[in-house]
This record gives C-alpha cells, sequence and structure tokens, in this order.
C-alpha cells in the first residue's frame, strides 16, 4: 500500500482483491519492511473499534518498533508515531482527554460557524467568479476548511495556509513527510504559547483552560488530530461531492428535483467514496485469531473505512447504500468515533450549497477519465476539480470588493 501507482482510481479494485484472496482481514505492506494488516469487513471493523482489551490505540505497542525495524525517516512515521492525544489513548487516560476535546468542539456556535463558511466561500467565489472557470480543488475546497478550521483554532490565516500545506506533506507518506511534521510542531506550541499569554474564545483556549489540565504536549497533540481530522477530511468531502453531482447526472437531478437532501447526498459520498480511505491504526494485545487471521502479539491493523463500507455482506443486492442509512463507518465507530463529526458535516454541507446556489452553471472542464487522485494510502483526495460556468451576477463582484 505504497507508491506511485497507488491512487483513488487503484484503491477500491485493491480492496476487493485482497477481499477475495484473504476475507475480511488482509496483510498488507504500509512501507518497505513495515507489514500490517487492513480490515475490510464491516462487522471485524467494528469489533476492531470497540474491543480495547483486544486491540489498543498505543503505537508504543507495535511489535515492530520494539524491535527497531522502523526507520526514524519512515514515511508513515508521522501519521502512527507515538504522541499523548486523545488518538492514541486507552481506556481511563483516553475519557481524560476526550473530555476536554469533545467540550472543544461541541462547543462550536453552529450559527456562527454557518455564517463564517459562508462568508468565506462567497469569498473565495467571488475571487474567481469572473473568470468563468476554476479549479474546485485548488480555489475552493483546499482553501475552505483551512480558513475555518485554523479560525477556530485561533490562527491567523498566513500561518494557517502554512500549517495546512505541513499536514498536506503528511498524508502524501513520502520522503517530506517527516519535514512537515517538524513544520506542524514548530506552528502549533507557538500557537499554544501565544494562547497562554492571551486566551481567547478559541478551540486552543478551551483546551489549555479545562480543568482535565492537559499539558503543553497534550493540546499540542489533539490539535494536530483535529487538523488532520478535520481539513484533509473536509476538504475531500467538499470535492468528492461537488465531482459526483457535476459527473452522475442522476445524482444531480435527485439533488435537484428535491428526491434527495443535500445531507442525503453527503451520506452517500460516505458511503462510496469516504474522504479517508483507512485509518491508523490499533495493535494487537495479545495473540489472537481474528477475521480468519492468525494475529501476533503486537501487530497493526489498520481501519479500512471504504474497504469496511463496501463489505457486500451488509449492501443490499445492487450495492448502493440506502438513502438515510447512516451505519457507515467513515467516521469510524465506537468510543473513538470521530468527535467532529456535526462541525464537519455543517462546514462540507454549507461549503456544497453555497457554490451550487452561487453558479448554478458548473460544467466540468475535462472529460472524467482525466480527474487524477493524490498518491496516498489514507485518503483518496482528488488532485484537481477544473469547472466552467458562465460569467459573474454582477452582485458577486459587489460582494468581492466588500469582502475585500
Amino acid at each position: 500500500m505504497y507508491g506511485p501507482e497507488l491512487d483513488g482510481d487503484t484503491l477500491p479494485a485493491l480492496y476487493e482483491e485482497l477481499r477475495r484472496v484473504h476475507g475480511p482481514v488482509a496483510p498488507v505492506i504500509l512501507a518497505p519492511g513495515l507489514d500490517a494488516w487492513l480490515v475490510l469487513g464491516h462487522s471485524e471493523l467494528l469489533r476492531l473499534t470497540r474491543e480495547e482489551h483486544h486491540f489498543s490505540h498505543d503505537p508504543r505497542r507495535w511489535r515492530l518498533m520494539q524491535e527497531g525495524k522502523v526507520p526514524a525517516d519512515s514515511p508513515i512515521l508521522p501519521m502512527v508515531g507515538y504522541r499523548p492525544a486523545v488518538l492514541f489513548a486507552d481506556g481511563r487516560e483516553h475519557r481524560r482527554m476526550r473530555q476536554p476535546v469533545s467540550l472543544a468542539l461541541t462547543g462550536v456556535d453552529g450559527h456562527q460557524l454557518r455564517r463564517t463558511v459562508e462568508a468565506a466561500a462567497e469569498q473565495l467565489i467571488a475571487g474567481f467568479a469572473d473568470r468563468g472557470e476554476a479549479d474546485l480543488v485548488l480555489d475552493y475546497a483546499r482553501k475552505l476548511p483551512m480558513r475555518v478550521i485554523t479560525g477556530l483554532l485561533g490562527l491567523d490565516e498566513a500561518t494557517g495556509q502554512d500549517l495546512v500545506r505541513a499536514i498536506s506533506g503528511l498524508s502524501r507518506a513520502d520522503a517530506s513527510s517527516a519535514d512537515s511534521g517538524k513544520r506542524m510542531d514548530e506552528i502549533l506550541y507557538a500557537l499554544i504559547a501565544e494562547k497562554r499569554r492571551r486566551p481567547g474564545t478559541d478551540i486552543t483556549s478551551v483546551l489549555l483552560r479545562h480543568p482535565a489540565n492537559l499539558s503543553d504536549p497534550e493540546v499540542q497533540a489533539n490539535l494536530v488530530s483535529i487538523l488532520v481530522a478535520g481539513n484533509q477530511t473536509v476538504l475531500n468531502w467538499i470535492a468528492t461531492t461537488l465531482r459526483i453531482i457535476l459527473c452522475d447526472p442522476s445524482f444531480q437531478s435527485s439533488l435537484t428535483g428535491g428526491r434527495l437532501s443535500v445531507d442525503d447526498a453527503l451520506d452517500l459520498v460516505l458511503w462510496r467514496f469516504p474522504p479517508t480511505q483507512n485509518f491508523p491504526a490499533r495493535y494487537a494485545t495479545g495473540d489472537l485469531r481474528f477475521g480468519g487471521q492468525d494475529i501476533r502479539t503486537g501487530d497493526m491493523l489498520i481501519l479500512g473505512l471504504a474497504g469496511a463500507n463496501a463489505d457486500p455482506s451488509i449492501l443490499p443486492d445492487d450495492g448502493v447504500p440506502v438513502v438515510g442509512n447512516r451505519s457507515h463507518l467513515a467516521f469510524g465507530a465506537g468510543p473513538h468515533a470521530c468527535p467532529a463529526q456535526d462541525p464537519a458535516r455543517l462546514i462540507t454541507r454549507t461549503a456544497v450549497d453555497t457554490i451550487r446556489h452561487r453558479l448554478p452553471d458548473l460544467k466540468l472542464a475535462v472529460p472524467e477519465s482525466e480527474l487524477s487522485w493524490i498518491n496516498s494510502p489514507w485518503s483518496r483526495g482528488l488532485r484537481a476539480l477544473p469547472v466552467r460556468f458562465t460569467a459573474p451576477q454582477p452582485h458577486l463582484a459587489r460582494q468581492a470588493g466588500a469582502l475585500r
């Protein structure tokens, strides 16, 4: 599961080939010399996420790491290396950190967040509307969640852009990932120091003043989890939803005709094209038989979110998820299910709604077959989504001037 040939086009076929040959739990190689198990079965993934006594979140249990077989510059280490965050904790320690993280995220004012997303979306659209063409990844989906999420954390726009570039480097899982991780750490520790001096109402400040008394490294590590999950996931969710609307006439007509709501559309995207394909990781606490495989103590198991969503055992005969069914695993499951689902959905829904209403005649500018995907074992994200549309409405030019 690495190399230049691994992209959004090849991943679904890979999952099905692995399922056919190995069943619901398949042996994979994440990087040269680093083997793991990819959990593709829906019921098996639910068990993986719920049984902490069998499957720990703590990467310090990883047998290959304990045996000194993981190079310090491994491209996957920034994604799977231990940090003192809710993502890597079990039991009581997980609950201690989950409380402030959940409070910080659920405390976000939904009405204010919607207004913030709408204003950012309007400004971005106004910036390219007079061209009659745009790349909805580069010009819209990549910029919008960054502006919103880094603002929620208390970062200014320029620093936020720098931070998102670092996070993008992490998800590529290549030779630059280690440097990207170092730059991300520098930015976040500077933010924490600033918020200790001058706290506000942002997420960082909420984490710092919570009675759980998180240390600076714990705050930093949890900010990383929020950023990586929030930015890259929302980016891919927005871009993929817009791609489906542009490329699938039946999907578009169902949405336009009211047979599908925008939330229904977002759920179908989560089922069929989850923004996070695979998620690290769990570590076996003992030898066990799981999904037809003999798992050894310390083995790494990867959450195959996309593969589990496509498990034939839980889909209707036609393979199409039922509208309104939210039993997908795009956000994980169990006590570690993503706590930012509601803000992520609100940002994505608002982003899709805003551009559909402002530019109702969007058309894909290239054949769908020419769309390309980023190379990553973790995400299924478009490199670009070029579109054309008619000349802007006069009010867009006025809004652009007012927002600038």
